[in-house]
Order: structure tokens, then sequence, then C-alpha cells
């Protein structure tokens, strides 16, 4: 039963990741600083701004700081869009590239004055967007604003200690930030983390039961799916004894043997 529970509360966990933390609590990186201070401004002006960056920098929290009570959309839903621009005064587009008809969003946009806040990726270019947005913030990746990286863990340490009810401190000491998605992928390690320190023994092989339960189907399965014991017990050896030496007579295991076993699996150190 309460395996079942913590599964229920990652579910939780996995519809809540892509909300990125309030504008107002990342301030520690100048870049940051210097787009909030802009995003602050915006709140007082009618201008149509655009937001850009990679995924999970903070666009979306930054598009909702200056348009607090503005409808949000995401480009994709281009019907749903088309109405909303019908009945509000402003409006917040996120992934503008994934419009199928960006011109026609953005006639409507000027022909009914609506004020807009939009956020696209980094790597968006459009010959029109110049004409709608008199404002365009560029927000770096998380790996170029090393000083918001600990702000973001340790409010994600709270909201999974929040989140299942516990008290204890995440030991976070040997984590190597996960920046891949910035925000996005950085709270799924720290929540990952977090249950895992709080996980027994029982439930961890049925989590490895559910997941070889989907994949089991070939002839060769038992050398298939090997590595899914045997590499973290190498890495946590190699951790925990520092040597190779050490760790082949702790398993027990001949030196060349446990070699091998490195080099078979090599892609995963």
């Amino acid at each position: 039963m309460a395996f079942q529970q913590k599964i229920n509360k990652m579910i939780v966990v996995a519809l809540v990741v892509a909300r990125v933390v309030d504008a107002k609590n990342i301030a520690a990186s100048a870049s940051w600083a210097q787009a909030f201070k802009t995003a602050t401004l915006l709140k007082t002006l009618s201008v149509n701004a655009l937001i850009i960056g990679e995924e999970g920098v903070g666009k979306k929290s930054l598009a909702s700081y200056i348009l607090p009570d503005a409808t949000i959309l995401d480009a994709s839903n281009y019907e749903e869009l088309l109405l909303a621009l019908e009945s509000n005064n402003s409006i917040i587009i996120t992934n503008l590239e994934n419009s199928p008809n960006i011109k026609k969003i953005f006639e409507l946009i000027t022909l009914k004055n609506i004020r807009v806040v939009a956020t696209a990726s980094n790597l968006y270019k459009n010959e029109i967007v110049d004409k709608v947005f008199s404002i365009k913030l560029d927000i770096p990746s998380l790996k170029e604003r090393p000083e918001d990286v600990d702000i973001l863990i340790d409010k994600y340490i709270n909201e999974a200690a929040s989140l299942f009810g516990q008290s204890e401190t995440l030991k976070i000491s040997n984590i190597n930030p996960d920046l891949s998605r910035n925000s996005y992928s950085l709270k799924k390690q720290v929540v990952i983390h977090y249950l895992l320190q709080n996980i027994g023994e029982r439930e961890l092989m049925d989590i490895i039961e559910k997941y070889l339960f989907e994949k089991l189907g070939s002839n060769n399965d038992y050398k298939n799916f090997l590595h899914i014991y045997e590499v973290p017990l190498i890495k946590a050896g190699l951790h925990k004894f520092k040597s190779q030496l050490q760790l082949s007579d702790k398993l027990g295991l001949n030196r060349n043997t446990l070699r091998k076993k490195i080099s078979e699996n090599s892609k995963y150190f």
C-alpha cells in the first residue's frame, strides 16, 4: 500500500514537473536578475513581448509574472487560440514555433490590438515576429546560470519533502545536476533522488519487476537486462571502495571478471 501511494505521488510529480518556479524566486544570476527587471517594467507597459530560450529556463514563469491574469495557451492549439483571441484583450501564447498558422494569429493580434506575451525556442525564426513584438527577452540556459541551479535544487527539495510528507533533508552532495532540459530535468532528478533516499529493498524490487514486465519478450532477455543489476552494483562498489581490487574482493569476483564486466558496460560508466 505504501509503495502504491509513492507511485501515485510520482504521477502527481509528473504532472507538475513542467511548472517552473515563480519568477521572483530566481534572481541569483545576473542574467536572470536583468530579465526579471525587464519583466517588471513590462508589467506597466502596453507592449508585446517575446521570451525566447530553451525549454525549462523559466519562459512561461516570466510570462505569467508579466501578465498574471492572462489566459495561457499553447500555439499548437490553433482553433482554441483563435477563439481566445476573439474574447481576450491580453493573452500568453507558449511555444510559438508550434503554430500551424502564425500569420493568421499575428493578424488577429494586430487587428484587435491584443496585448500578448509569447514564448518560443531560441532557434525560432520568423520574419513577422519583429513587427508584432517590441521587446524580446533571451533567457540563458541553466548551464549558463549556475547560481540559479542551487536555488532551484533547494526549492525542489522542499517541494519533494512536502509532497512525500518527509522531514529528512536530501543528501545532494553526490548529485551531478541534470540540466539537459534545464529546470524540467533538474526537478525530476531531485524528486527521484528524494524518493530513492526513502525507498526500501522490496519497493526497489517492485519497481524493477514492473519495468521488466513491460520489456521482456525476446529469447535472450537474461543477457539483455543483466546490466540493470550489475551496473548499479559495480558503480556503487567503486564509489564506496574506491578501487577495483577491493571491489572484486568484496563481491567475491575474480579481478579480470570484474574488469570484463566494466568493459562490457562501459557506456554506463
